[in-house]
């Protein structure tokens, strides 16, 4: 999620464990710190962009490392302020701080490996965009309460904002299996035998829904929003290069991104150059996460790093459409009229 939310998190995860044993602020500022931590990896640079981005979220997500930080932080804070009698508390505190930051994380369809070192997975349920208000606002309102009022009261606020940001990503994760369900269904009606499905939010919101359906040697793209009057969803094909993947899956680059991605990628070819793209975050044609591999003598004597092409919609006819799809008006994406893709 993205760093504000994180920061929100880890303020109202301390708050409430520490209770009034704590000044509220020392509580929320030292969640909000702990809460931040895990994202630091972001600047480390791996080498080339690929393995920024699959690195990203590693080890510094790990659940394993994690629990052994937070005594360490833990007696920091406590010594730091004098309460080495709360050390215990502080411990709980900043470690439920810290776990609660990848598993959020997890709620996201980008990839967390939660269990470094033992596995390098990448799990991601999917459920909640990256930056969502509807989950985040609850916790800062609960947190400014908490700082505000500084008794009891405050805290039943902070804790009533953890529960309903709690209960909208459950809320989140029962609207993602029925649109599941909904997509399977259409896809069968439409004869399409997919090797895998993505179902996910579109940006902000959880009743707009992106699909996408990954075959041998197409994707199909699809929305639906829970205010669509019809239980329909209009797929498009995309050519996902399946003649490319045969001759250039085994190099490093594209097989890396083919396991982060659990095969939801696309490979494609422009003036020599290979571009590998990823087909979880973003909308057709605009993905954030493209990458321009270089051209087959290049690749071969290693003198081209990868380099990041992402592509971002324009947000000037993007929100529009965004608004109108999701209150249920089946309109085409806007990339529809310019680009190709065939409708099924």
């Amino acid at each position: 999620m993205d760093s504000l939310t994180q920061i929100a998190l880890g303020s109202a995860v301390g708050v409430a464990v520490m209770g009034r044993r704590t000044a509220v602020w020392k509580a929320a500022l030292w969640g909000a710190v702990a809460g931040t931590l895990p994202d630091l990896d972001a600047f480390i640079d791996h080498g080339d962009p690929i393995l920024n981005m699959t690195r990203h979220r590693a080890e510094s997500h790990a659940l394993f490392f994690l629990t052994l930080v937070a005594p360490l932080l833990a007696w920091v804070v406590s010594r730091l302020h004098g309460e080495a009698a709360l050390f215990k508390r502080w411990t709980l505190a900043l470690w439920l701080v810290l776990i609660t930051h990848p598993l959020l994380d997890a709620m996201t369809v980008y990839g967390t490996q939660l269990l470094q070192p033992f596995t390098d997975h990448p799990y991601g349920v999917g459920s909640v965009f990256i930056i969502d208000p509807a989950y985040t606002v609850p916790l800062i309102v609960g947190v400014v309460a908490a700082l505000r009022l500084r008794n009891e009261r405050g805290q039943h606020w902070n804790a009533a904002g953890l529960a309903l940001s709690t209960l909208y990503l459950v809320w989140s994760f029962g609207a993602q299996q029925y649109v599941e369900r909904i997509a399977r269904a259409s896809l069968e009606q439409a004869g399409v035998e997919a090797q895998g499905l993505l179902v996910t939010p579109s940006p902000f919101n959880t009743v707009l829904w992106r699909l996408v359906a990954i075959t041998p040697t197409q994707y199909l793209e699809g929305h639906h929003s829970l205010l669509d009057a019809q239980p329909s969803i209009r797929w498009t094909a995309h050519d996902r290069g399946a003649e490319l993947i045969a001759a250039h899956g085994d190099e490093p680059g594209v097989a890396r991104m083919a396991t982060f991605t659990h095969g939801f990628y696309s490979l494609t070819e422009s003036d020599g150059r290979l571009f590998v793209t990823d087909l979880r975050m973003g909308q057709e044609p605009a993905y954030t996460f493209r990458f321009n591999l270089g051209s087959a003598a290049a690749r071969a004597n290693g003198g081209h790093a990868p380099t990041l092409e992402g592509l971002r919609p324009d947000v000037g006819i993007a929100l529009p459409w965004l608004w109108q799809r999701l209150l249920g008006n089946d309109i085409p994406p806007p990339w529809r009229a310019t680009q190709g893709g065939r409708a099924r």
